[in-house]
């Protein structure tokens, strides 16, 4: 009898606390009504993307809001973000691309086309290579090994790897891991040669013109309109608006104007597409492959600089900017350090941007030819 009522009593002292446990587990995400949680992760992700920028983050409009759409994702958030405002993002950074494409970046690349064109090769080359190595050691699936290793601008490759059926958490992570990388390695060789920095640093938003009405509503229109008529072909969204862009400003008819306020929910909208799809699952995936994904970064890293030097002797250009040209990072990260260090912008460009348009064409290509040479399918997650 007495060992009864002892054990009915310690069972009675415990529920309390176990009541209190309960109740402290129902203050989650997902118990806040839709409305409460799409004005915490807009608060949040436009915070934590201006706290990246105070540190010269690349692409932190990008990487800010993902990784709190990350952290929603993992806590159980049960927003989702509509496909059509991913894709006007989409649109949004096609059109930035469009942006570099100017005259004197065409006679740039028409003046060393031959050379510009073994680059891209070469640089398309080894980030094929590097990516069967991930398939082979790391257990990442196929395509979206690929897209991840395609040395494209980075939020470009991933928009795209979703359109192409791709794994985008995946290829975010990888593309960004790179971004660090090569952003890191850059400044250090830039040290090391011995570059001078310029009295100012420019920003991305330098390149862009200032504001004119008439040419803002042209932009705007041709965001729109690309996204609609791109919306059902594989990275449509992208590459309508780009090569829409790229045709009306070389033809003079417009000049690309895109607001301060506009690239940030651009860069917001595909961040928070791509971090609200993560979960416990996804992250315990990436984390495992994160030292690999690393030397991955490092080593497509060390071939390109290798091929920088062999087209700097073909050239007989400084090197700093056949490496800065060739650095599998993203156009606008590499422009920026090319304008800091008194680097040949154009040529930096130049290089870049037909390296990019490159990628976007082959892209799908590469992919298929990389799940074709691989012995095993590892399923996507």
């Amino acid at each position: 009898m007495l060992i009864t009522v002892s054990i009915m009593a310690t069972c009675n002292s415990h529920r309390p606390r176990r009541t209190s446990l309960s109740q402290a587990s129902r203050f989650s995400i997902s118990t806040l009504s839709p409305l409460a949680q799409w004005v915490a992760l807009i608060l949040m992700a436009g915070t934590a993307g201006q706290l990246l920028k105070l540190f010269n983050m690349p692409a932190a409009m990008f990487l800010g809001p993902m990784l709190v759409a990350i952290g929603f994702g993992v806590s159980g958030a049960t927003i989702r973000m509509h496909k059509s405002v991913f894709q006007l993002g989409q649109g949004t950074v096609g059109v930035l691309i469009a942006h570099a494409m100017s005259v004197s970046v065409l006679l740039t690349a028409l003046h060393s086309w031959h050379v510009m064109l073994l680059a891209t090769v070469l640089t398309v080359v080894l980030s094929s290579v590097v990516g069967l190595v991930l398939v082979r050691f790391a257990g990442i699936p196929s395509n979206t090994a690929a897209w991840g290793t395609s040395p494209g601008a980075a939020s470009a490759m991933v928009a795209m790897s979703e359109d192409y059926g791709a794994d985008s958490r995946i290829v975010a992570t990888m593309q960004y891991v790179r971004v660090v990388c090569v952003v890191t390695i850059g400044a250090l060789v830039s040290h090391l040669i011995g570059a001078s920095p310029a009295a100012d640093l420019h920003s991305s938003a330098s390149v862009l013109q200032d504001l004119n009405m008439a040419d803002l509503g042209l932009s705007l229109a041709v965001i729109v309109t690309g996204v609609v008529l791109g919306s059902r072909l594989p990275a449509g969204a992208l590459l309508v608006p780009l090569m829409l862009g790229g045709a009306l400003q070389l033809s003079g008819l417009m000049q690309i104007t895109i607001p301060d306020w506009l690239l940030p929910i651009g860069y917001g909208a595909i961040g928070c597409y791509v971090g609200l799809r993560f979960d416990r699952p996804t992250v315990q995936y990436v984390w495992r492959r994160l030292p690999m994904m690393i030397l991955a970064s490092l080593l497509l890293i060390v071939l390109c600089a290798l091929s920088a030097w062999l087209i700097a002797v073909m050239m007989d250009k400084d090197y700093l900017s056949v490496y800065l040209a060739t650095s599998p990072g993203g156009l606008d990260t590499m422009a920026i350090i090319a304008i800091d260090t008194h680097a040949d912008v154009g040529f930096v460009l130049a290089m870049q941007t037909l390296r990019l348009f490159g990628v976007i064409l082959t892209g799908s290509f590469l992919a298929r030819q990389i799940i074709r040479l691989t012995d095993k399918r590892i399923p996507a997650l």
